[in-house]
């Protein structure tokens, strides 16, 4: 006997008509929250695989299609029609300054001008 697959859409967190830009943005955002180096130090490795898993079967149409023919009635399909799409924040980190400068060359007299 087999093990039940999770329902990826929960792992996720995201509606069963998700597009593909809000499963993107729900993978890098719980990445983010749990990955052990971005985190604060308290997240838990085993919690990655389970997203990882998710992302790779949601993010591939085929693979999609195949998953949603599976389990055409997972828990998370009750009720996603009057559910509105969730916004994941995602924080955007861009550099304050250029990490090198470029400046004219003055170039200097000496004895060999």
């Amino acid at each position: 006997m087999t093990s039940p697959s999770p329902d990826y859409y929960a792992v996720l967190r995201i509606p069963r008509g998700a597009t593909q830009q809000e499963i993107a943005r729900a993978y890098r955002a719980l990445m983010r929250r749990h990955h052990p180096d971005v985190a604060s130090g308290d997240a838990v490795p085993a919690e990655l695989q389970p997203i990882m898993e998710a992302f790779a079967v949601l993010r591939d149409p085929q693979r999609r299609a195949a998953y949603d023919a599976e389990f055409p009635g997972t828990p998370s399909a009750a009720g996603d029609s009057a559910r509105q799409p969730q916004d994941i924040p995602v924080r955007v980190v861009r550099p304050r300054e250029p990490p090198f400068r470029v400046t004219p060359v003055r170039w200097e007299s000496g004895p060999w001008a």
